[in-house]
């Protein structure tokens, strides 16, 4: 498992919103379902959850894409970059979409979820496999085996 080194910056596809995290991730992720199939343009998106206040805009000002609920996605107002996410009811962290990043050596998903949605000629090297979303109560394990093994990267 690679370690993700910090602080480092990335940016839309553009270069408009330019973003930093000063934090390592505190886990990595692929996601398969549909709606991240659909918002990527992809077979899957890849995020880091970065602690909140590791992560800052430093450059444009992103706006709310893809759903419109309580749990907002940030694009870029001018490439459509789909760059970061922040769940509804989890504050502490942002999803980033770790290819955001401006050197993604240390990306790899940890843990990839929605299995059950994934397309039949895709894998990953995610340690653990989810047909849905992980249960609440795994995230705690999840995310100390994480911290242990990039620790040691």
């Amino acid at each position: 498992m690679n370690r993700l080194n910090v602080p480092q910056e990335g940016g839309c596809r553009c270069g408009q919103v330019r973003l930093k995290i000063s934090a390592a991730p505190i886990i990595t992720m692929a996601c398969h379902c549909t709606g991240c199939q659909k918002m990527s343009s992809s077979a899957f998106s890849l995020s880091a959850a970065i602690p909140a206040e590791g992560f800052e805009v430093i450059a444009g000002e992103p706006v709310i894409g893809g759903l419109h609920g309580a749990t907002r996605h940030y694009f870029c107002p001018h490439c459509l970059t789909w760059m970061f996410t922040r769940p509804e009811g989890m504050d502490w962290f942002v999803n980033l979409r770790s290819t955001m990043l401006d050197d993604t050596s240390g990306i790899a998903p940890f843990v990839e979820t929605f299995t059950s949605e994934k397309l039949p000629w895709v894998a990953t090297s995610a340690m653990h496999s989810y047909e849905t979303f992980p249960p609440m109560e795994a995230f705690g394990g999840l995310m100390q085996e994480f911290a242990e093994r990039t620790a040691s990267a």
